[in-house]
C-alpha cells in the first residue's frame, strides 16, 4: 500500500490470487478438472484474504425507520445484521468475487447498503431508512407489494432465497420436470445423505447455503414388510409445533423439538408407496436432522389456520440462551451438537393487530430493537410469550462434531 510502512499480507495474497485468475482466464466451471481445482483453490485463498482485511464497525445499535407496516422487515433485518459472518460478507462485498452471474446483484447490494448504515463506525445516523432495499425486494417478490402487515418468517424465507439466487456460485440450471427416481437399492444412510447433499451443492452454493442450510431426514417404516426408506430435504429453518396445554402454562423448546421429531402414524391413503412392497401400506414417519447448519433458525409456529380463521398461540415457550443441544435430534452417532442464541424476532399482539420487534446480542450485551429505537435489555427480559423466530449459532465447542 502506498504510504504504508508495513506489508499487508492479506492484501498481497488477494492481489496475487486475482491476478492469477484473470491472467490465466480461469473459470469456475471448466472441462479441465485441473483448472477447475486451481480456480477453487485460488478463490478460497482470496476469500480468506478478504476476511483478514481489517473491518472496523460501529456498535450496530441503530434503529430502522418504519416506512409503513414494515416492522416485520425491520425485525428480520436486525436479526440477520447480527449474523456476524453474513454481516462481514456483505460489508466486504465478498459476493462480487464469488457469484457466477454477471448480472448486478441488486437485492444484495441494497441489503448490504442497509447493513453498512447500521454498522457505520461514525454512527452519525441514529436511524437507517430501508426504503430502497424494500423497493428492490418488492420488485423481486411482488407478493409483498403494498403496505399490509406481513409475516416475518415468510419474509425471511423469501429474502434468503432471493439473496441466494443472486449470489449463487453455480450457474442457473433449469429443472426439466420431475427427476427420475432411483430404483430401490440398499445404501448406508450417511452415503445416501451425502450423495443428495452433493447433488444439491452442484446447483445451489452460496454464503446463504454455507450458513443457513441443513438437511432433514424423513424415515418411513413399512408396517407390512418392515422396510425402512429415507428421503432427504434441504431446510433453512425448522418450523416447530407448540404442544397444546389443557391449562395455561409454559412449555420448553425441547418439548417443541420432541413433538417435531415424534413418530407419526400414516394410514394407507396418506402414505407414500413402499419401495419394497411397491404399494401403499400403513407406515410410521419420523423426522430428524441429518446435517446441522452453522446457523439454525427456529420458527415457533404460533399461527394456525382453520377453515374460517387464523388464530395465534400465546403459550410461553422457554428456550436456552446457551448450549441448546440438538444432538438427540440428529444421527445416532453424532454426539452433542450445541448452539448459542444470538437473536430473537418477537411478535406482540393479535393476528390482525400485531407488531414485530427484535432482540440481538452484540459485544456489549443484548439490545432491544423496536423500529427506530435501540435500547439495552437484560437476559432476564428475553424470555416472553412473544418469541416467534429464534436464531442460534453453532457453538465453537462442537466444531469438530460431524456436520
Amino acid at each position: 500500500m502506498p504510504g504504508s510502512s508495513g506489508v499487508n499480507v492479506g492484501g498481497s495474497c488477494g492481489a496475487l490470487c486475482r491476478t492469477l485468475v484473470s491472467q490465466n482466464g480461469l473459470q469456475r466451471d471448466t472441462a479441465d478438472i485441473s483448472q477447475s481445482v486451481l480456480y477453487t483453490s485460488l478463490m478460497g485463498l482470496l476469500l480468506v484474504a478478504d476476511e483478514k482485511e481489517p473491518l472496523t464497525v460501529g456498535s450496530g445499535r441503530v434503529g430502522l425507520r418504519n416506512i409503513g407496516n414494515t416492522c416485520f422487515l425491520n425485525a428480520v433485518v436486525q436479526c440477520l445484521s447480527h449474523t456476524c459472518v453474513l454481516r462481514n460478507y456483505c460489508l466486504l462485498k465478498s459476493y462480487k468475487h464469488e457469484k457466477f452471474s454477471k448480472e448486478e446483484a441488486k437485492l444484495m447490494e441494497s441489503f448490504s447498503q442497509v447493513l453498512s448504515g447500521l454498522w457505520d463506525v461514525r454512527e452519525g445516523d441514529t436511524v437507517v431508512n430501508p426504503r430502497q432495499f424494500y423497493s428492490v425486494f418488492k420488485a423481486a417478490v411482488p407478493y409483498f407489494s403494498g403496505y399490509s402487515q406481513q409475516d416475518a418468517q415468510e419474509f425471511l424465507r423469501f429474502l434468503l432465497d432471493k439473496l441466494h439466487t443472486e449470489i449463487n456460485r453455480r450457474p442457473y440450471v433449469k429443472r426439466t420436470g420431475k427427476e427420475p427416481q432411483q430404483q430401490y437399492v440398499r445404501f448406508r444412510i450417511s452415503e445416501e445423505a451425502n450423495a443428495m447433499w452433493k447433488k444439491h451443492l452442484e446447483r445451489d452454493d452460496s454464503i446463504i447455503v454455507d450458513l443457513f442450510s441443513g438437511q432433514l431426514r424423513s424415515s418411513l417404516h413399512c408396517s407390512v414388510c418392515s422396510h425402512y426408506s429415507n428421503t432427504f430435504d434441504v431446510f433453512c429453518d425448522l418450523s416447530l409445533p407448540i404442544p397444546k396445554r389443557s391449562s395455561v402454562g409454559e412449555v420448553t423448546l425441547q418439548e417443541c423439538l420432541d413433538l417435531f421429531s415424534q413418530e407419526e402414524k400414516l394410514d394407507k391413503e396418506n402414505s407414500p408407496m413402499c419401495e419394497r412392497c411397491n404399494r401403499r401400506t400403513e407406515c410410521t414417519k419420523r423426522l430428524s436432522i441429518q446435517r446441522f447448519p452453522q446457523v439454525i433458525v427456529i420458527h415457533l409456529n404460533r399461527f394456525t389456520t382453520s377453515r374460517w380463521s387464523i388464530s395465534k398461540s400465546t403459550v410461553y415457550v422457554s428456550f436456552p440462551l446457551k448450549n441448546l443441544d440438538l444432538g438427540p435430534y440428529g444421527p445416532v452417532d453424532c454426539g452433542p451438537v450445541l448452539y448459542d442464541l444470538y437473536a430473537i424476532c418477537n411478535h406482540a399482539g393479535t393476528v390482525n393487530m400485531g407488531h414485530y420487534t427484535a432482540c440481538c446480542l452484540d459485544q456489549s450485551g443484548w439490545c432491544f430493537y423496536n423500529d427506530s429505537s435501540a435500547n439495552s435489555i437484560t437476559e432476564n427480559q428475553l424470555q416472553t410469550n412473544q418469541a416467534y423466530v429464534l436464531f442460534y449459532q453453532r457453538s465453537s465447542s462442537t466444531a469438530t462434531v460431524r456436520k
